[in-house]
């Protein structure tokens, strides 16, 4: 009887044993898949330092905190390197997809409209979305147009050859320093000149 008891026990043990067994090949796999690129590695919060040229990514799940080394950071986010180690820094604005620096976005995410490096719903007042993007651009609102100038040729106003006139229309600004897509703000049209010039033949119909 105390035979058949003692086999039972050694037959638990190595089950237990090898269930140990099983599951510290699980763990050992699993922290290795998540210590690729690292230099130090922690079981419970994955990569503490990166490679050189990685970046460190770090992300949180409730309380916890966990590392990854990654060679480009992914959307929302943009890389920032330094002497010790080179990281991930988060977007700061949650519809930015990609940003230069913590507040300044490069593209948005669907649904929003980039200007000035921020995100909109809708593009600003005095702006409008580019054709097959979704950036806003100013919009170039010209005022009236001047009155017609003389008639000139070849920098003369007189004689009775064909010339040209011209007229303008002026915007604001600070429209034309953010390259606004502007209409014509000049236009010229073909002028017949009919003023005598001094010494010159008389102009007939």
């Amino acid at each position: 009887m105390q035979w058949i008891i003692f086999m039972l026990l050694l037959f638990i043990s190595s089950m237990e044993m090898r269930t140990q067994n099983r599951w510290k090949k699980q763990a050992s796999a699993s922290l290795l898949e998540n210590c690729t690129g690292c230099v130090l590695c922690s079981e419970d919060n994955g990569c503490i330092t990166c490679h050189h040229r990685l970046f460190l990514l770090i992300w949180r799940d409730g309380i916890r905190q966990y590392g990854m080394c990654v060679h480009t950071c992914p959307p929302g986010y943009f890389g920032v390197r330094g002497l010790e180690v080179n990281r991930c820094t988060k977007c700061r604005s949650p519809s930015c997809e990609s940003c230069f620096s913590r507040d300044f976005c490069m593209k948005c995410k669907d649904k929003f409209y980039l200007h000035k490096g921020q995100c909109f719903r809708q593009c600003p007042p005095s702006t409008a979305a580019q054709p097959g993007s979704r950036e806003c651009q100013e919009t170039c609102e010209p005022g009236p147009w001047s009155e017609w100038s003389a008639c000139t040729h070849e920098g003369r106003t007189c004689g009775c050859k064909w010339g040209v006139e011209t007229r303008v229309r002026e915007v604001a600004g600070a429209a034309r320093e953010e390259g606004a897509a502007c209409p014509a703000l000049l236009e010229t049209r073909k002028c017949r000149m009919r003023k005598h010039c001094p010494g010159g033949e008389p102009c007939t119909a």
